[in-house]
Parts: structure tokens; sequence; C-alpha cells
């Protein structure tokens, strides 16, 4: 829970949070005083979008962050935050998870589907707290997931870190990541497994693959090297345009894999699969094997 609210702004949205039934209820963020935000962070010209379908907690997290010098914009659900996105340029978002018409999950699948915000760096920020949300978060490839009543220094020093390491993949690549492979590559196949790199497309024999950028580049990385192993350093090259030691490109790495295997699995088992190599990297194996 947030602390230390102080008169005035932050007060009444304090009061909203905590007061009656319905407060008390979903009473999870109180709003931090000026003073001890700014005593922390630095000011910032990053533009925060956040997403959540209560207007008491939306409006004290959008308060903690624009004291703490972000810009911020709000939406009530997913699909608001969809025409946010394409109106707007947008640095992170954070987003709560139950919500109506379109979840958290599902804004987070459709940011990831859209090359133009696939790098948009996406925290949680939920009162989901079981231990098979959290982990089916960050399984999703989630950059953090925070659970409610959150510290307010916890979330601000999530934001300030994700901005941060956006910043540095942005600098340290030197080319836009998601294009491994050269254009005159013509379409692959692997078994079921069809890639079209010109049209970014792909299809598990006639279903199309909905594939984020990065999964897109891991998986047409994979498959075109398909039965070799191909190590994490190189994937997360790859994928993320970043130069990374073992540990990190396996941590960036991860999320992807494991999206991708759900993405690739059938339910009457079969298909390609994505094979993990220990100590080395990961293996797009052939039906045949």
């Amino acid at each position: 829970m947030f602390k230390g609210a102080r008169k005035g702004h932050a007060e009444l949205v304090g009061d909203a949070l905590t007061g009656g039934d319905e407060g008390a209820a979903c009473a999870q963020l109180t709003v931090p005083s000026s003073d001890d935000i700014l005593s922390t962070v630095n000011t910032t010209d990053a533009v925060i979008l956040i997403v959540d379908d209560e207007p008491p907690l939306l409006a004290s997290v959008r308060y903690a962050l624009e004291v703490a010098g972000y810009h911020t914009l709000a939406a009530g659900d997913g699909i608001e935050a969809l025409t946010v996105l394409r109106s707007q340029p947008v640095d992170l978002i954070v987003a709560d998870v139950a919500m109506p018409r379109m979840n958290g999950y599902q804004l987070y699948e459709r940011v990831r589907e859209n090359p133009a915000w696939a790098a948009i760096p996406f925290i949680f920020l939920t009162a989901r707290d079981l231990d098979s949300d959290v982990r089916y978060g960050k399984e999703l490839g989630a950059d953090d997931y925070l659970t409610k009543p959150c510290d307010p220094a916890d979330l601000l020093a999530s934001v300030r870190g994700k901005l941060r390491r956006a910043r540095q993949l942005q600098s340290a690549r030197q080319w836009p990541a998601g294009t491994p492979l050269r254009p005159e590559v013509p379409p692959l196949a692997v078994g079921e497994l069809r890639i079209d790199p010109a049209q970014h497309r792909a299809w598990l024999g006639r279903e199309p693959l909905h594939l984020s950028v990065k999964e897109f580049a891991a998986l047409a990385y994979l498959a075109e090297r398909a039965g070799q192993v191909v190590s994490l350093q190189e994937l997360v090259r790859v994928t993320h345009g970043l130069e990374a030691d073992f540990v990190e490109a396996g941590t960036l790495a991860r999320p992807l894999i494991l999206s991708l295997r759900r993405k690739l699995s059938r339910p009457e088992g079969g298909g390609e699969c994505i094979e993990t190599v220990r100590g080395v990297g990961y293996r797009l194996t052939l039906p045949e094997e």
C-alpha cells in the first residue's frame, strides 16, 4: 500500500480508496508524498500508459508517477488502451489484469503482436497474487509482475529500471530486433511449420500462428537452423539486438521459448518441438526425430 499521503489531491485519492465498504475492498494503493518520491527519483519525459478499471486506483498510480516526473495516459480496460496506443507514443505500460472487455493478459498479447509496440516495457500491477497468476504473467514474458498492495518505492523502482533497460537495448541494437533473416531468404518449411519472413507470417499446418515480433524472430531463426543448436546469446542477439552473458540471455530467452512451445503444441501431441540443450541453448527438432 502506498503510504505517506499528504493533504490535498493525495488525501482525496486516499479517501476514495479507503472510504466505505467498496473503497475498503479496493484499497490497494495510497499515494506517497511528493517529497518522498522526488527524494529518490529523477524527473523524466517518459510517457507511461496506466490501464485499470478502478478509477480510484488508476488515479493514485497516475498521481504517484506524475509526482515522480513522468507523463501519464490512462485507460479503463484493454480496448481503451489499444485506442491510446494507436494515437500516441508510449514508453511503458502499467496494467491491471482483471478488467472488462479485454483483460491485462489479452492486452499484453495484443501489444506484443504489433511490431510498433513490441519493445514497450510492460508491467502488471494487479491484486491477482496467487502463485499460479504470478507464474502465468511471467511466462507470458511481462517485464515485471507486481501485486497489490504495492509499495510505491517498488513500483517506481520497477518503472525506472524497465525504462533504463529499454533505452540500453535501443542504443545497443545495431539492427532492428525481430529481423534475424536476410530479406532474400525464401519461405521456410519444417514439418508442418511454415514461415514466410517477407510477410512476417507463420502457420502450423493450416492454422496461423499469432506471434509477437520477438517470438517470430526466435522461431524463424531456429527454423532456418532446424536440427542445430542455437546458443542463448545468439538467440538474444537476434530477438533483442543485445549482447548478453549466459545468465541474462537465459532470462530474456526463456519466456519467449515457453510461449512458443505453448503456441506450437497440439492437443493430440506430436509436431515440432523446441528442445532445451542444457548449458547451451535451444534446438528446433524435426518431426522424424
